[in-house]
């Protein structure tokens, strides 16, 4: 991602919907995680959003990014952080309870390097979290705009995943109910979507995502897929 994307994000993701109830999927999924929370890696963790909800639940949380501008500005928030290639990431094999990498791996080609490198840093037993975007029809000029190189199916994450030696607990669809409206946005769209939201439609579309919370959509198509897996059977 582009250093001006960064700070764009940085300056949108406390309040936009989009970031903020993707944080409400990573709380749920701690809180389901249960155990005593341990050492957590947080991979392209740009300014440090989901880091601080880490931190907030008592893990041992570092930031890595691949970009300095990110590394700096987790820092500024108080948060350990260390700039890293999350194809070869500097830590030590087995050191780390939970790795989350949200919107990194349609980032680089070489996908099935970040999902080793995942594998070899969890301990045994520990988790991977992991976000991306979904389904190749919805490719657009966003996706050009903040560097993707794909969005996957449900097949080619879990394999992705699985060639690395994790096993997949559940996979699921995020951002349902609004795939229409971003199906037509997404159609007429020149560039990236990362801009502010007006209130009003802000708070709205945050309603709309926190139905699905009690909803039976996450079988359905949407426009995030969530994977959680673990190292070990």
């Amino acid at each position: 991602m582009e250093t001006s994307e960064i700070h764009r994000l940085i300056a949108l993701e406390d309040t936009h919907w989009w970031y903020r109830e993707r944080r409400a999927v990573l709380r749920r999924e701690l809180r389901e995680l249960g155990g005593r929370p341990g050492r957590a890696l947080d991979i392209g963790a740009a300014g440090g959003g989901n880091t601080r909800v880490l931190v907030e639940a008592g893990w041992d949380a570092m930031a890595a990014d691949n970009c300095e501008t990110a590394v700096e500005m987790a820092r500024q928030r108080g948060l350990k952080a260390v700039r890293a290639d999350a194809r070869a990431l500097p830590f030590e094999p087995g050191s780390v309870d939970l790795v989350t990498a949200f919107d990194v791996l349609e980032h680089i080609r070489e996908d099935y390097l970040v999902t080793e490198e995942i594998a070899r840093v969890l301990a045994p037993g520990g988790h991977a979290l992991i976000a991306v975007p979904c389904d190749m029809a919805l490719w657009s000029a966003h996706d050009d705009a903040v560097g993707h190189v794909r969005r996957y199916g449900r097949d080619s994450l879990t394999v992705v995943v699985e060639k690395a030696g994790l096993t997949v607990d559940r996979v699921w669809s995020w951002n349902v109910l609004l795939r229409p409206l971003v199906v037509r946005h997404r159609r007429r769209s020149s560039g990236s979507d990362l801009r502010k939201t007006p209130f009003l439609v802000n708070a709205g579309l945050s309603a709309v995502v926190r139905a699905e919370r009690y909803l039976p959509v996450r079988s359905l198509k949407g426009v995030t897929l969530f994977l959680r897996a673990r190292l070990g059977r």
